[in-house]
């Protein structure tokens, strides 16, 4: 999943992509690069992050995915919001899966957007609000706190009459955990296999990259790799990730030496 933030203040790539010729030149280059799914987004969700109002959001992430679409006509492209009303307009507009980082309990109207269209979904862990995510996150235990989460949010999207073949899970890295929290979770992803949903994971250039290397300025691209290797080795179906081309061919190789093993991770 290729990573096109149309913000001005997105963690990593804020800025880069806000107008719209430049967010769709990037997402024909991430598609190019290998990107099987393609995730827009028209809000920050990094830590202390500043909402944005509905309008502006809309304004940043339809006439892009619209122009995606026209590029693109048989690309996956997800909507990575937590508005009813942008999902819906982006669907609209061609998109099919909505990701969001409020697990489709931020917003009321979301799940009925959701079964109304028939749309994917993608349900993320957050402890707390980008506002809040980060003042001081605890767990009894980290994996088995949000497997339960998870299985919950799964149980309702399913009572809610969205099909299980259309749910992904996310255990939301760096949405509300500590650095060692981070850290535990990437190591135990194969955990919430068992929640029958394929799993979708967004490390790419986190700061606990940055920690683990001792560099907070460091580069982190060589880090979403390792990490990214470390994930496919348990089977994580779906990377979300900045450097498609990287991760894409570190994963190439990884496969051809028999790292992947038994793994759904579509490489194709």
């Amino acid at each position: 999943m290729g990573i096109v933030n149309v913000t001005p203040d997105s963690f990593s790539d804020g800025g880069q992509f806000l107008d719209r010729h430049a967010a769709v030149a990037h997402a024909l280059r991430l598609a190019a690069d290998g990107a099987d799914i393609l995730d827009i987004g028209g809000e920050s969700t990094r830590p202390y992050s500043a909402p944005v109002n509905e309008a502006e959001e809309l304004a940043r992430v339809v006439p892009v995915i619209s122009q995606i679409r026209q590029h693109l006509p048989d690309a996956v492209l997800s909507i990575d919001t937590s508005k009813a009303a942008v999902a819906k307009a982006a669907l609209e507009m061609g998109a099919q899966i909505i990701n969001d980082v409020t697990g489709l309990s931020g917003d009321p109207a979301m799940i009925d957007v959701a079964t109304t269209t028939g749309a994917g979904v993608c349900a993320m862990h957050m402890q707390g609000t980008p506002q809040t995510m980060q003042d001081n996150p605890f767990y009894d235990n980290v994996v088995e706190d949000i497997y339960m989460y998870l299985c919950q949010r799964r149980d309702s999207l399913l009572a809610a009459g969205i099909a299980h073949e259309r749910i992904c899970l996310d255990p939301g890295i760096g949405f509300g955990k500590t650095h060692q929290h981070n850290l535990t979770l990437m190591a135990h992803c194969d955990r919430f296999h068992e929640l029958g949903c394929p799993l979708l994971v967004g490390h790419s250039r986190k700061g606990f990259i940055g920690k683990v290397l001792g560099d907070k300025e460091a580069d982190r691209a060589a880090g979403t790799i390792g990490g990214a290797l470390a994930l496919a080795r348990q089977g994580v179906q779906i990377l979300r990730v900045h450097d498609v081309r990287a991760v894409r061919e570190a994963l190439l190789l990884f496969d051809a030496c028999g790292g992947i093993d038994g793994s759904e991770l579509r490489l194709s």
